[in-house]
């Protein structure tokens, strides 16, 4: 995780929303918890999280407001209920419409012990309904260790991905899946990841599954010598996931148009993509800035994220152009191109978490990166699961289908302020009319996405 120091809308009346949904609800398959798995040894290389969360502000005794932010750090800082308001989810939740039944697999390394004080305390602060979080060790999990920042870190990683996905499916199960393999640049922790998210698929756990990690293709092993075995043998749960109907999602990245390479803190000088985000079985979420008042109303449209980092998207060079992206054929050339489609992951505009894992810095930290947008949309997808009474897939088909539509009812709202230039010098890409390489189709509205969005999915 790379850390920081203090460095219209138009909804959709819940009547309708009532109607469309009716007789439209489903349990998800029930989550086991009885689940093992074979021991890894760790690496001896020193791990450097390939995470994309940004950690602005730690440790403060209670949110604050916008006003508060600005004067104190110069940032905004938002709630989940400015986001509720920002992304027109009240309509849903009048209509029932939470998330519940639904299942969402997040999957961090070593996790946190204190995942499930730090939600209640943070659902109690927002007034939000708290939510049983199962646990499950894959691998030989280390014990917590406070001094250790690889623990650390990814411990706010974990607490940031289960906070946000509670924010938006306020009523869906979470599984929070933890490894005992640090994932780094390259293919490092990536085998225990994907054994356990392929073992998740295998037992019905799970609707969808969120990564709020991500590796640079020219790290893994064959790369510069053309050889993409290495990623491409590593598919296989995404490959279940596509039989089984699991929705597969990954941040797209913080480092613009490049990203790091194998030591984990020098970006290329030249534009690269990272995996998994860039496979064509995942939907790659990108970032947006969102400008808001304290209610949660926008002030001024969404832009791209690029502030404390900048959201990732480009060509990929191990993937070819999957069909569904040939209306957008123009944009991404003959490669796979990201994201998909974008929410909130600027930290001017960041997420209040809770934690208490680091006995040191208890209390209200400010994230960003699109680490939050993954699990976010996490949240969406399981609104969209509940809506249509089934697993809504592989979403891809879905979403290009919905990008050519009338926004008016599909509910994906382009963006088209900012580029995803990398600081340091990369050029990136510009937000423009219609999709591009820095927020995919755009971000959406909701009220109208979620039920257009399980309309046009993926059928059992």
């Amino acid at each position: 995780m790379r850390r920081f120091r203090p460095r219209p809308r138009a909804a959709v009346a819940a009547a309708g929303v009532t109607a469309l949904v009716a007789a439209a609800l489903t349990a998800a398959p029930a989550a086991g918890s009885a689940l093992a798995a074979p021991a890894r040894t760790a690496p001896s290389v020193k791990p450097v999280p390939a995470v994309t969360g940004h950690h602005l502000i730690s440790g403060v005794s209670s949110p604050l407001s916008n006003a508060q932010c600005q004067a104190k750090w110069g940032i905004n800082c938002y709630t989940p209920q400015q986001y509720r308001q920002a992304y027109d989810l009240k309509p849903l939740y009048r209509a029932g419409i939470t998330g519940r039944g639904r299942t969402i697999v997040i999957v961090d390394s070593f996790g946190s012990p204190t995942i499930q004080h730090d939600l209640d305390v943070y659902s109690k602060q927002f007034g939000i309904p708290s939510s049983h979080v199962q646990v499950v060790k894959w691998g030989d999990v280390p014990p917590f260790d406070p001094t250790n920042p690889d623990h650390t870190g990814w411990a706010g990683e974990s607490t940031l991905d289960v906070e946000m996905a509670h924010a938006v499916a306020p009523d869906a199960h979470i599984v929070l899946v933890e490894t005992g393999v640090a994932e780094t640049e390259g293919v490092t922790g990536l085998p225990e990841m994907m054994d356990a998210e392929k073992s998740m698929i295998d037992h019905g756990v799970g609707d969808v599954i969120t990564q709020s990690f991500g590796a640079t293709e020219n790290t893994f092993p064959g790369f510069d010598k053309g050889d993409f075995s290495s990623i491409k043998k590593l598919r296989y749960a995404f490959e279940a996931a596509a039989r089984r109907g699991v929705t597969v999602l990954a941040s797209s990245g913080d480092g613009g148009a490049t990203d790091a390479m194998a030591d984990g803190s020098t970006d290329y000088p030249y534009p690269v993509n990272s995996w998994p985000s860039a496979d064509p079985l995942v939907t790659s979420i990108g970032g947006t800035q969102l400008h808001l008042d304290d209610a949660g109303n926008r002030t001024a449209p969404d832009s791209v994220y690029n502030d404390y980092g900048a959201g990732g998207g480009g060509q990929s060079h191990v993937f070819a152009r999957p069909s569904y992206q040939n209306a957008v054929k123009n944009v991404v050339g003959s490669r796979r191109g990201t994201p998909d489609i974008s929410m909130t992951a600027a930290v001017d505009g960041g997420a209040w978490v809770y934690s208490s894992y680091d006995p040191t810095a208890v209390g209200w930290d400010v994230y960003g990166g699109t680490s939050e947008a993954s699990p976010l949309f996490s949240g969406i997808v399981a609104l969209a699961d509940q809506f249509a009474g089934h697993r809504v897939g592989d979403i891809h088909r879905a979403l290009y289908a919905l990008y050519r539509g009338n926004s008016r009812f599909t509910g994906i709202v382009d963006v088209k302020d900012g580029t995803n230039n990398s600081y340091d010098g990369v050029t990136g890409y510009t937000a423009v009319k219609g999709y591009d390489m820095a927020t995919g189709v755009g971000t959406l509205d909701a009220a109208r996405f979620v039920p257009a969005l399980a309309v046009a999915s993926w059928r059992p």
